[in-house]
């Protein structure tokens, strides 16, 4: 059975959390990291998981 965990993506720049997704942690052990649109920023910024609280 597939263990999917709510994550958080945050604004490396900035620190803002903009997006919340989910994903396979069996699959993908190590933190995420996606290039997304920041709407603070006005630009697309590097994205990294943090833990949803």
């Amino acid at each position: 059975m597939a263990v999917k965990r709510s994550i958080r993506l945050e604004c490396n720049e900035c620190k803002e959390i903009n997006y919340l997704t989910f994903k396979n942690s069996k699959k993908h052990p190590d933190k995420l990291e996606l290039n997304k649109y920041c709407s603070r920023c006005k630009k697309a910024q590097v994205h990294k998981e943090t833990k949803k609280k």
